[in-house]
């Protein structure tokens, strides 16, 4: 086999390995070209407006071609030594017109609906308060008195399976089939909590708050980055949400009482700020 198949296979059937496994549930892959799988509802439908663009903007792209295609050999100059001194054509002009803005409102209305479905939020059994800091991650369960930080695992320091630049030391537990509120700021400049197989990207403002809310259907370990250039270890700021059934969830609210009882100052420091809902 050709080592560039042999390549191809092998990083296919490792991928099929851990996916089975349960060992994670979505990540970046080698030479992945398209969006990571949807495991919540929103990721769903921007999966879905995705392909419905990518579409539309294929049978442009081939309109567009074939048109240069026949001009270029209809009105060559071999074909054409007389040229054309038409200047206007009403239909045409109409067309043209008429036929972006039909385009465009085809576009418009589902990514209005989109939009639309992302900013309502449900009604939630549960809230997590995201705190960005420089360069770390901060986690509050303020239902259940719950607080932590959560860092980047050093790369000298990752265990076997651990992914290098994702894995962090204390992880976001979310229970799955769970409607959950997530409230965003920061407490020193912008940072952005984006995790793509959710579907969720959304900048953290000091002094400002910002509010989405996911719907996790499968359980497993979802991996994502700080989005927004916040300084010299912007790189160094993962998230991993690790969504479990919901009796290893309050199996794990009992451990992280006693674990995560106590906030630490700088996260108490971030909460006292005042917040102004985003517009």
């Amino acid at each position: 086999m050709h080592p560039m198949k042999l390549a191809a296979a092998a990083i296919t059937a490792f991928t099929a390995i851990l996916g089975a496994s349960g060992a994670w549930a979505s990540q970046p892959t080698p030479w992945q070209m398209t969006f990571q799988p949807a495991a919540t509802p929103i990721m769903e439908r921007v999966t879905a407006f995705n392909e419905l663009v990518f579409w539309i903007i294929l049978v442009i792209t081939l309109f567009v071609l074939a048109l240069l295609l026949f001009i270029v050999v209809r009105f060559r100059a071999s074909a054409n030594p007389v040229p054309s001194k038409t200047t206007h054509n009403t239909v045409l002009e109409v067309l043209w017109t008429v036929i972006p803005i039909v385009i465009l409102i085809v576009i418009a209305i589902p990514s209005f609906k989109l939009l639309y479905y992302i900013d309502e939020v449900p009604e939630s059994e549960l809230t997590i308060k995201v705190v960005g800091h420089q360069w770390y991650w901060s986690y509050e369960y303020p239902d259940h008195e719950i607080a932590f930080d959560s860092n980047m695992i050093p790369e000298d320091e990752l265990k076997a399976g651990q992914i290098r630049l994702l894995e962090v030391d204390n992880r976001v537990m979310v229970p799955v089939a769970t409607n959950v509120r997530i409230i965003m700021t920061a407490d020193d400049v912008i940072h952005a909590w984006s995790v793509p197989a959710f579907g969720i990207k959304f900048d953290t403002v000091p002094g400002r708050l910002a509010e989405t809310w996911i719907h996790v259907n499968k359980e497993g370990v979802y991996y994502g980055q700080c989005s927004e250039l916040c300084g010299t270890a912007h790189s160094k700021m993962p998230i991993a949400v690790e969504a479990v059934s919901k009796a290893k969830f309050e199996a794990w609210l009992k451990e992280a009482k006693v674990k995560f009882a106590t906030a630490p100052a700088s996260r108490e420091f971030a909460s006292e700020q005042p917040l102004v809902p985003v517009q």
